[in-house]
């Protein structure tokens, strides 16, 4: 068994698990970056090629308040008040610190650019270059760790287990991918920054690694997870032709500048049909989309692939090259020509909104176990603001890096006890005896097509409550012990994955059917409506093995936000 001793451990290492590392670091302590794939090259933010909102006020007049105003309003009454601030207040200086780390943010008139996206009231939102943006930050990033000795880096570890003595976290258990071998992590505070759960559905705009890892380890620890419900989709993320190096999601500003027609087998559109017609300016709003895209394909009227055709064909080679230029270029390598060529696209899980319960400072209701970026639930409430994604990353990032400093910096040792650990290291180290194993290939690709079919983004009483008795059905076909693990053994892998998977599923599901209204990212056609008696916050906690939901009225401003 490999082990290791550190102040704080992170674990996660995209946007908001490298940005804690700093901050831990540069207030003094030793860290540990723990990530199951490459140090900066996994999770969401690395894959996101789009903007970045902040109220810089660079352009035009601007405030964090009315930044704050647009969150608070996409997030549907259900946003918590003070991490919705906290993200709003402080967007300004990582943003600027990110561009004196020379991340590169587009720039005219002498100042950083910035563009409007949908959701806000003005220009807010900045860039480094279209479809370039969350690979220059994370580049930006890595090169920041490389100049912090204090910060040591360890990929290909995949953590299993939060370990907890005397109702404090003191460390972590995990497997060590390469050699298959132990690894106990003794920590004096813990920062989970481990993204989302969008792996749980078919089409997805995130990395393999986002199968909701963080939520589960916190959830076994003892914290508690907030508005699982809410997964936001993406209406028209990329489907085919195949298209390698670019993402999913990049046809949204396509669209809103450019102009885009959603056109269905039959090369008709569709919008009219469901209540918003486009009327030439091809503007209709996510929801829409999303709900008309559905409808076409159950109608058996949708694209080969399973979605519909997006449509340039109207719009003037010239225009495109001088909105997109280099995109269309590489779209080119990728044999997509826009103006002979409609492509295929569909609704995809982007986001969750939900995940684990923080207060501003990061603090879970777990002593020395922290959380940041989208492990994160409340601060975007019912839905999210569009580019407030990469900005969640780095203030929730560094807020609980410094927070975890502090607390590690205040305590003579990390209280491991290896009695404690004992469960999480055993489970690692034994195996499944099972003559006829479960095929966990084949559980996970039956997961993603349960969680797209029965939870996706319109969801009724009977098809929530089939994927919960399914969920707990493939729980049983599971196994309580892993099968053996050598180098690389991925049969090993997928049962962890699925330990993780099947838990989080169930919370989003238990969620689901227990909120019986519509509001933000969650629909229900039995329950269309917002309806005020559900301005309320849906937590779940893990007790005695078993999942308890618990509701409380929503927290409401203190005053309306200028």
């Amino acid at each position: 068994m490999i082990r290791l001793e550190t102040d704080v451990l992170v674990i996660g290492a995209g946007g908001a698990g490298i940005y804690a590392a700093i901050a831990a670091a540069r207030d003094g302590c030793s860290v540990q970056l723990i990530d199951r794939s490459l140090i900066g090259r996994g999770g969401a933010t690395v894959m996101a090629q789009m903007t970045v909102s902040v109220a810089l006020g660079a352009q035009c007049p601007d405030h964090w308040e009315h930044h704050l105003a647009d969150t608070l309003a996409a997030g549907r009454g259900l946003c918590d008040p003070a991490l919705s601030q906290l993200l709003c207040e402080n967007a300004a200086p990582r943003i600027r610190e990110m561009d004196a780390w020379k991340v590169g943010w587009a720039r005219e008139d002498g100042h950083i650019k910035q563009v409007h996206a949908p959701g806000h009231d003005r220009p807010r939102c900045v860039y480094v270059d279209f479809l370039n943006t969350g690979p220059a930050v994370s580049r930006t990033l890595r090169a920041q760790l490389n100049r912090i000795p204090a910060i040591r880096r360890i990929g290909d570890v995949l953590i299993t287990d939060i370990v907890v003595h005397e109702g404090e976290a003191v460390g972590a258990v995990g497997l060590h991918l390469v050699s298959g071998e132990t690894v106990a992590l003794e920590a004096k505070s813990i920062v989970i920054a481990t993204g989302g759960l969008t792996r749980l559905y078919r089409r997805n705009s995130g990395s393999l690694n986002m199968g909701g890892d963080g939520y589960a380890l916190a959830l076994r620890a003892g914290a508690e997870l907030v508005d699982m419900e809410f997964v936001q989709f993406f209406p028209i993320g990329h489907l085919a032709p195949r298209m390698i190096g670019m993402d999913p999601i990049m046809w949204d500003p396509f669209r809103y500048k450019l102009g885009g027609r959603l056109l269905n087998a039959a090369g008709e559109e569709f919008a009219d049909r469901y209540g918003q017609a486009e009327s030439g300016n091809y503007v209709l709003t996510r929801d829409v989309a999303t709900y008309a895209i559905y409808k076409e394909v159950e109608a058996g009227r949708g694209s080969p692939a399973g979605g519909a055709y997006l449509s340039f064909a109207h719009v003037p080679e010239a225009e495109l090259r001088k909105a997109f230029g280099p995109v269309i270029d590489r779209l080119a390598k990728n044999n997509i020509d826009l103006t002979k060529m409609p492509v295929e696209v569909a609704p995809i899980a982007h986001y969750h909104m939900g995940g684990v319960r923080a207060n501003a400072a990061m603090e879970t209701r777990v002593p020395n176990l922290y959380a940041a970026g989208e492990a994160v639930g409340g601060a975007n409430g019912a839905n999210r603001l569009s580019g407030n994604g990469i900005t969640e990353a780095f203030v929730f990032g560094e807020r609980a890096g410094t927070t975890a400093a502090a607390r590690a910096k205040a305590r003579a040792a990390s209280g491991w006890n290896d009695a404690a650990a004992a469960r999480a290291l055993e489970l690692i180290g034994k195996r499944s005896q099972a003559a006829a194993a479960p095929n966990t290939a084949a559980l996970l690709i039956e997961l993603q097509a349960l969680m797209s079919d029965c939870v996706g983004p319109f969801r009724t009483e009977d098809k929530l409550q089939q994927a919960l008795t399914k969920l707990q059905q493939m729980q049983r076909e599971l196994g309580p012990l892993p099968a053996a693990a050598t180098q690389y053994d991925m049969v090993c892998l997928d049962w962890f994955d699925l330990r993780n998977m099947l838990l989080v599923a169930q919370c989003v599901v238990r969620a689901a059917i227990a909120r019986k209204e519509s509001r933000g990212a969650h629909q229900r056609e039995d329950f269309p409506g917002m309806l005020p008696e559900w301005n309320l916050n849906q937590r779940l906690s893990w007790r005695e093995g078993e999942l308890s939901l618990e509701r409380v009225p929503a927290v409401q401003p203190a005053a309306k936000v200028a």
